[in-house]
């Protein structure tokens, strides 16, 4: 399959330790998290989907050691909504976002559980897809420059500033999606 992911950050990320590759999915899933958690925040059934996926995200920067519950909480993620089959497929925009989401995550929570690389590409195409979308249907919007930006800042070596950059381009982010579901959060 190829790849949005840029070829020096997956040659990174095969080569990189394990800590490096956790960071980077770390990084991902927090620019994904209020994409999932803002358009699904007060929407009846789902409080227990919105906290474990915040929970979940919390858990991932823990990059010195994989978690130990990873592959129940993919299994767990599994479950929801957003990675059930739909007949129509996903043509909301808060469906969408909130798929892409809870795909990054998955594969994060992979990450943590194999330590395969190959999780972590598809980690950040899932994210980089999300952009270009979001590129495609906001005026003049550098999101998916800023993610490739973000992408390689993560395999740099260094976190310095990284969960400061990632929280403030997932609230960008947020912004830029709920201005497009007409401000309300919910499916539409």
């Amino acid at each position: 399959m190829k790849t949005l992911v840029e070829e020096t950050v997956v040659a990174e990320l095969r080569t990189g330790g394990d800590e490096a590759v956790r960071l980077y999915v770390a990084a991902c899933a927090e620019r994904m998290a209020p994409l999932f958690i803002g358009l699904r925040a007060g929407e009846t059934g789902r409080e227990a989907d919105v906290e474990f996926y915040r929970e979940s995200v919390g858990h991932l920067w823990n990059v010195d050691r994989p978690l130990p519950d990873a592959a129940d909480r993919a299994r767990l993620l599994e479950r929801f909504p957003e990675l059930q089959p739909v007949e129509d497929g996903n043509t909301g925009v808060a469906d969408t976002y909130t798929f892409l989401a809870t795909l990054a995550l998955r594969h994060a929570l992979s990450v943590h559980d194999t330590g395969n690389a190959d999780h972590a590409v598809s980690c950040g195409h899932a994210t980089l897809t999300a952009m270009g979308m979001l590129d495609q249907n906001a005026t003049g919007a550098p999101f998916t420059a800023e993610e490739l930006r973000l992408q390689s800042l993560s395999v740099s070596g260094t976190a310095a500033g990284l969960w400061e950059a990632s929280v403030a381009a997932g609230r960008e982010r947020f912004r830029a999606v709920l201005s497009r579901t007409g401000g309300s959060g919910r499916r539409t």
